[in-house]
C-alpha cells in the first residue's frame, strides 16, 4: 500500500483550471509563434519556415500585381467607353447652346421670311444640346448634377424667349429685338456658365482617369524586388549549407519572377507612353480646339447681336474684341488657334481655320464701318449673306468647319493612343497570375528537395 506524504509546511499545487474557449483562441497565435521559433532551432525547421514565407510572398506579389494590372486595364477601358464620351457630351452641350444663340441672332436679322436652313440649324442645336445633356446626366456626380439641373431648367425659358422674339419679329413689332436680347443675356449669364462648369468637371474627370492609367505600380514593383532579393538570399544560404550551387526549383521560381518583371515593365512603359500620347495629341488638343470653337460661336453671336441692338450694341462689340483676342491674339498669330497649331497633328486644318478667322475679322471690321455710316441694311446683308466668298458669314462657316475637322482628328488620336496602350496590357494580368503560381511551385519543390535530405 502506498501513501502520499506531504512535507511539513508545503501546500499542494492547485489544479490548473482549463482556459475558457475565448481565452484559448486568443492564446493560439502565441502558441503558434513559440512553436515556429522552437522549430527554427533545427535546419529542417528553418527551411520549412523559409519555404512557407517565400511561398506566401510569391502569392502576395502575384495577387497584387495581377489586381493592379487588371485595375489599370479597367481604367483604360473606362476612359474609352465612359469618360471620353461623357466629356464629348458636355462639350456638345456647350457648343450646341453657343451655336443656337448665334444662329437665333442670325435668323432674326434675315429680311423677310426666316431662312429655313437657319431655323433647322437652331432646332438641331437645341435637340443636340438636350440629348447631350441627358447623356451627361447619366453620371452627374462631383457637382455636375447641379449644373445639369440648372441648364435643364433654364433651357426651356431660353427657347420660350426666342420663340416670343421670333413671333414679334414676324409681325414687325420692335419688341422682338428686346426679347432676343433678353434670351441671349440669359444664355450668356446663366446657361453657358453652367454648361462650361459641366464641361470643366467632365474634362477634369477625364484627366484624372488618364493620370490613374499612367500611375506607376509602386507597391507591386517594390514587392517584386523584395521577392527577388529573398530568393537570391535563400539560394545563397542553401549553397553555403549544402555546397550545391544550383537549386532547380528556386531557379525556376526566380526565372518566373524575372520574366514577369520584364514583361510587366515593358508593357507598362509602352502602355503609359501610348496613353500619354493620346492625352497630348488627343484630349488636350481637343480641349484647346473646343474652347476656340466656342469662342468663335460666341463672337458670331456678338456680331449679329450688335446689329440687332441697332446702335446700342457697345457691350457686344467689346465682347467681340475680347473673343477675337482669345482666338488669334493681339499679333493675330497666337491665341487659342496659335496654341492649337503647336499641339495638333491637324496643322493644315488649324492653319485654314486661322486664315478663315482673319478673313472673318476683316469682314467684321467692314460691317462695323458700314453700320456706323448709317447703312444698316447693307451691314445686315453683309453679315448674313453666305454666298459672298469673302463675306463674314462664309468666313465664319469655313472657320467652324475647319475646327470641327481638327477636333475630329484630335478625338481619333486620343482613341488610337489609348486603345494602343490597352492592347499592351492584353493577357498581362492572367500571365502574371500564372507566373506567380509557377514561382510558388518552384519554391515548394526547391525547399522540399533540401528537406528530403534530412529524412
Amino acid at each position: 500500500m502506498t501513501t502520499t506524504e506531504t512535507r511539513p509546511g508545503a501546500q499542494p499545487a492547485p489544479p490548473r483550471e482549463p482556459k475558457s474557449g475565448l481565452a484559448s483562441l486568443l492564446a493560439l497565435p502565441g502558441i503558434a509563434v513559440r512553436r515556429i521559433i522552437r522549430s527554427t532551432r533545427a535546419t529542417p525547421g528553418r527551411l520549412s519556415v523559409i519555404g512557407v514565407g517565400l511561398g506566401l510572398l510569391v502569392l502576395l506579389t502575384g495577387i497584387i500585381a495581377t489586381v493592379g494590372v487588371q485595375a489599370k486595364k479597367d481604367t483604360i477601358n473606362d476612359l474609352i467607353d465612359h469618360r471620353e464620351p461623357l466629356a464629348v457630351a458636355s462639350q456638345q452641350v456647350y457648343r450646341s447652346l453657343s451655336d443656337a444663340d448665334a444662329t437665333a441672332a442670325s435668323a432674326f436679322l434675315s429680311v423677310g421670311s426666316e431662312p429655313a436652313e437657319l431655323r433647322a440649324r437652331y432646332e438641331l442645336d437645341i435637340a443636340q444640346a438636350g440629348a447631350a445633356l441627358a447623356k451627361a446626366a447619366s453620371d452627374a456626380g462631383d457637382g455636375a448634377a447641379q449644373q445639369v439641373n440648372l441648364v435643364g431648367q433654364l433651357l426651356p425659358v431660353y427657347t420660350g424667349l426666342v420663340e416670343t422674339a421670333r413671333a414679334n419679329n414676324k409681325q414687325g413689332y420692335p419688341a422682338g429685338a428686346s426679347y432676343l436680347r433678353e434670351a441671349s443675356e440669359l444664355m450668356r449669364s446663366k446657361v453657358l456658365p453652367a454648361a462650361q462648369e459641366l464641361y470643366q468637371i467632365d474634362t477634369d474627370r477625364l484627366a484624372n482617369s488618364q493620370d490613374d492609367a499612367n500611375a506607376f505600380p509602386w507597391l507591386s514593383t517594390l514587392l517584386t524586388l523584395v521577392l527577388l532579393g529573398a530568393l537570391a538570399a535563400t539560394q545563397i544560404h542553401l549553397t553555403r549549407k549544402t555546397n550545391r550551387v544550383i537549386n532547380v526549383g528556386l531557379l525556376v521560381a526566380t526565372g518566373a519572377i524575372v520574366v514577369g518583371l520584364l514583361w510587366g515593365s515593358v508593357a507598362m512603359i509602352v502602355q503609359s507612353t501610348q496613353v500619354r500620347g493620346g492625352e497630348a495629341d488627343g484630349s488636350h488638343q481637343v480641349d484647346v480646339l473646343v474652347r476656340a470653337r466656342i469662342a468663335a460661336l460666341q463672337a458670331r453671336a456678338d456680331e449679329t447681336l450688335t446689329l440687332v441692338a441697332r446702335g446700342d450694341g457697345a457691350a457686344y462689340e467689346k465682347d467681340f474684341a475680347s473673343l477675337q483676342a482669345q482666338l488669334v491674339g493681339a499679333d493675330q498669330k497666337s491665341g487659342l488657334l496659335g496654341e492649337a497649331k503647336g499641339l495638333t497633328a491637324a496643322k493644315a486644318e488649324v492653319e485654314a481655320a486661322n486664315q478663315s478667322a482673319l478673313a472673318w475679322f476683316k469682314a467684321y471690321g467692314e460691317i462695323r464701318k458700314t453700320d456706323t455710316s448709317g447703312q444698316y441694311d447693307e451691314a445686315v446683308k453683309a453679315a448674313i449673306d453666305v454666298s459672298k466668298e469673302d463675306g463674314s458669314a462664309a468666313a465664319f462657316l469655313r472657320l467652324d468647319e475647319n475646327l470641327v475637322k481638327a477636333i475630329n482628328v484630335g478625338r481619333q488620336n486620343f482613341l488610337d493612343g489609348t486603345r494602343a496602350g490597352d492592347r499592351w496590357l492584353t493577357l498581362l494580368a492572367p500571365g502574371l497570375g500564372v507566373l506567380a503560381v509557377v514561382a510558388a511551385g518552384g519554391v515548394a519543390i526547391g525547399i522540399r528537395e533540401r528537406l528530403r535530405e534530412y529524412r
